[in-house]
Order: structure tokens, then C-alpha cells, then sequence
């Protein structure tokens, strides 16, 4: 009887332990379940801070400027202009505490600056021999009735030269009188704005010096070359005067906005552009 049920638990203890072990090999072989990232809350951002203005400048095809201002302030927005422009801007005393409230699209430089300030002066600096746009150096928006900024706010200049006329030879003055104005090689007037100059085979730096000397403005030769020149020119602004003499010569001149008037600070001769020799 003892062996019967030996014979009996022994094949039932072989099925138990064949089946725990399948069972253990196949948790074996399942992957354990991925845990889940733990939510994270989205993090609360403060919205930006909403300008009182809105400022644009852009520069193709021509510079123009749009701006559109709710009660803001003036000195912000002159720090802007200037920052985008690349050149100071000056403010009167007045402007820097007056509130901005405009909106104005696509204006050119001139009339954009004009909405901004009672009276306003563009210092620039214009190359002869270039067919790009003067150069803006610095804008002034100032309050009315304020004194015109100093010459050299922002145009510079070390050296000056000096124009000495005379005759090298003892000329009795009956006769220097006899000689006529029109008979003169070299003749340079300003008026209104406007020079007129008549040249009769001259050098060019002497004419420049001569227009200096009459416009009383400093001129800066730097090209000393005596090359002679014949001009007639009548009723120019000296912008136009200075294109015709020469596609060298640097003019610095500002713009008075409020009286639309224009007018020379200073002329420098430079030298012909420099050449990269063939072969370098």
C-alpha cells in the first residue's frame, strides 16, 4: 500500500515542479511594464511687456519710417530711432518729458522727423563721386524757439586751409582798379543759399578755398594737385556747385527743417580714389 502511493505522489511532485517552472521561465521572459513619466504642470509664463509704441524702419527701397505712439515717452523712442538709424539723436529739454501720441506709415526721413518735433535740424555728410543717399550724422529734434545746435555737434575737422590772395608783383592801384570784375579769372558769390562761381583755368583746391572763404565755411585740401579748371556755374546750392567742380570732395552740410533751408559746414578735398595695380 506504501508503495502505491509512493508510486502516486512522486509522477504528481514531477507535474507541480514542470509547471512552476514554465511558469517562472515565461515571467522571466515578459518586459517589465514601462512607468510612466510623472505629469509635470506647464510652467507659467508672464506674458511680455507690451511697448507703448511701435517703431519700423527700413531702408530698400529708400529709408522710410513708420511709427504708431499711445502716450509714449519721447526719450524711449528717440534711444530706438537712434539705435536703428546708427547715428545720435538729440533732444530738447522739452521732448524728452512731453508723452508721444502719433501714427504715421512709410514716411522718408525729412517729413517722418518733422512730426516728431517743432524744430529740427539733419547734420549729413555727402560724397561727390557716390550716387548713394548723404550720409545721415545727426538728427536734432528740438523744442521751439531753441538755438541752433554748435557747427561741429557732430562734424569734425583738425586741420583748415587758408586762402592767400595778392598780387606778387607791385601793381600801381589806378590800374588794379581798372581791372574789372568780369575780367577776373576767379569769381565766387553766395546769396540766398545759392553760389554762383566763374573760373577761368584755375586750380581746383583755390576755387574751394575761394567758395570757403566767401560761404565762411572751413575747407580741408588734401589733394594739393594744381589741376586747372574752367567753371560757370550760377545760382547753385553749394551741393550742386561743389558735384560739378569735383567727384572728390567731401561736403558736410545740415538741413534746417523748420525753415527748409540747407547749408554748407564744411568741404574737404580728398585725393582720386587709389587703384589696385594688375597683377595683386
Amino acid at each position: 500500500m506504501k508503495n502505491l502511493f509512493a508510486a502516486l505522489v512522486l509522477p504528481v511532485c514531477i507535474v507541480v515542479c514542470i509547471i512552476f517552472c514554465t511558469v517562472a521561465a515565461f515571467s522571466q521572459q515578459q518586459p517589465a511594464p514601462e512607468k510612466k513619466p510623472a505629469e509635470t504642470k506647464p510652467q507659467s509664463t508672464k506674458p511680455a511687456v507690451k511697448l507703448p509704441y511701435t517703431l519700423t524702419v527700413k531702408t530698400r527701397p529708400i529709408l522710410n519710417i513708420s511709427l504708431k505712439a499711445e502716450k509714449a515717452n519721447m526719450a524711449d523712442v528717440a534711444q530706438d530711432l537712434s539705435k536703428r538709424l546708427k547715428t545720435p539723436v538729440f533732444l530738447g529739454t522739452e521732448r524728452q518729458k512731453e508723452p508721444l501720441s502719433i501714427e504715421f506709415s512709410e514716411l522718408m526721413l525729412e517729413p517722418a522727423l518733422q512730426l516728431l518735433a517743432p524744430t529740427v535740424y539733419v547734420d549729413y555728410e555727402i560724397d561727390t563721386g557716390s550716387q548713394s543717399p548723404p550720409r545721415v550724422l545727426g538728427i536734432y529734434l528740438y523744442d521751439a524757439n531753441q538755438g541752433e545746435p554748435p557747427l561741429s555737434a557732430v562734424v569734425h575737422g583738425s586741420t583748415q586751409s587758408m586762402l592767400i590772395e595778392g598780387n606778387t608783383e607791385d601793381t600801381p592801384e589806378s590800374e588794379a582798379e581798372k581791372l574789372k570784375d568780369e575780367e577776373q579769372p576767379l569769381r565766387v558769390s553766395y546769396e540766398n543759399y545759392a553760389v554762383s562761381v566763374k573760373a577761368r583755368k584755375q586750380p581746383l583746391p583755390l576755387i574751394l578755398l575761394k567758395i570757403g572763404e566767401t560761404v565762411g565755411i572751413p575747407v580741408d585740401i588734401q589733394d594739393e594737385r594744381m589741376d586747372l579748371v574752367d567753371a560757370d556755374i550760377s545760382k547753385l546750392s553749394i551741393e550742386d556747385a561743389v558735384r560739378q567742380l569735383s567727384p572728390n570732395v567731401k561736403m558736410f552740410v545740415r538741413a534746417d527743417l523748420t525753415r527748409s533751408e540747407r547749408r554748407a559746414l564744411r568741404l574737404v578735398l580728398m585725393g582720386p580714389p587709389k587703384t589696385v595695380q594688375e597683377g595683386r
